[in-house]
């Protein structure tokens, strides 16, 4: 089988194609209700170091396998939240903070469900991290999950773009072996969503055993599911899972950590970003007009070094230019 073409991918991708199957997972080939080839000529493969066929998913995997559960990363670095599967709003994310390899990219997880295209938006997110894998990123989220992606729209999405649950299979393999957390120049720590009352130092973080489903409780669950909140230590989360954390939570843990900054996503934030806790966390949020109707604006964060920050704001792109497939999302905020 020929070597992947990556830039191919990376082509595909950006124009909001998803592969075929076989191009995701060396068990999708002959795959039966497979849609037709969306990329011209036969699906490229990709050489697994773990043997097998080739193809995406297991490269991207290999990948992640390298990658420490606190991926150092170094400035200058553009840190993104949410985008839950609005595709053309991540190209214009892309539009605003400039394109991969050029500017170099942490994005904190919620790659998919709620919107339109969590499949495109996974699929381009895999492509350039397989092209560059230096120059991205990928944090996992608390809907990299098998439980919550089956209930709030990616699963079924694969069912119908592809009718089968192949790809969704082979997504969320790639979930449980994405990284929890990035530390940029070992002093500003990003997490999906933040912090727990297991967790004291950075090195109990690097000692999770991350390649598995995220737990219903303890400390994997909490670093995906946590909020920060106007409480004292930690209270009980509405979410049903993680916890509220407050001030002297996060006071604490930055000085133990020689930490400058918690980035954080999980929340909607109308004005992009948030500062809490005199400026020791931020929560930055990368989906404009979420779910298509709540108006609000979008946020990167962008660090020339762990001194210089710079929020760049953008808003969803027009509907004019988006293609909105005759499908409704799952109307449910968690």
């Amino acid at each position: 089988m020929a070597p992947l073409d990556l830039d191919k991918y990376v082509e595909i991708a950006r124009l909001c194609k998803y592969l075929p199957v076989c191009g995701l997972a060396p068990s999708g080939c002959g795959a039966p209700g497979g849609p037709p080839f969306l990329s011209p000529g036969p699906p490229l493969g990709i050489p697994s170091r773990r043997g097998g066929g080739p193809r995406l998913c297991d490269y991207v995997c290999d990948l992640l396998l390298e990658e420490s559960n606190v991926q150092p990363v170094s400035t200058p670095v553009t840190v993104c939240g949410d985008i839950h599967g609005q595709f053309y709003d991540l190209c214009e994310l892309f539009r605003t903070g400039g394109q991969v390899p050029d500017t170099n990219y942490i994005f904190m997880g919620d790659f998919v469900d709620r919107g339109y295209y969590s499949l495109e938006t996974f699929t381009y997110l895999l492509a350039l991290k397989a092209k560059w894998p230096d120059r991205i990123t990928l944090l996992r989220g608390n809907h990299e999950s098998r439980q919550i992606t089956q209930v709030y729209g990616f699963y079924d999405e694969c069912q119908t773009k592809y009718g089968n649950a192949n790809a969704w299979r082979y997504c969320t393999k790639v979930f449980d072996m994405l990284t929890v957390a990035a530390l940029i120049d070992e002093q500003i720590l990003c997490v999906h969503g933040g912090l727990s009352p297991d967790i004291k130092t950075l090195d109990q973080i690097r000692t999770i055993e991350r390649n598995q489903e995220i737990p219903h409780k303890g400390a994997f669950c909490d670093l995906v599911w946590s909020d920060p909140e106007d409480v004292d230590t930690w209270a009980i989360s509405p979410r049903g899972a993680g916890w509220l954390f407050g001030a002297k939570v996060t006071n604490e843990f930055v000085h133990i950590n020689n930490l400058k900054l918690i980035c954080r996503a999980h929340q909607l934030v109308h004005e992009g970003y948030k500062f809490m806790f005199d400026e020791k966390l931020v929560t930055v949020w990368s989906a404009p007009n979420y779910c298509y109707r709540c108006g609000n604006i979008a946020s990167i964060m962008v660090f020339k070094d762990v001194n210089t920050r710079e929020p760049k704001l953008f808003r969803a792109v027009p509907d004019s230019e988006r293609v909105i497939p005759p499908r409704t999302t799952t109307p449910y905020f968690l």
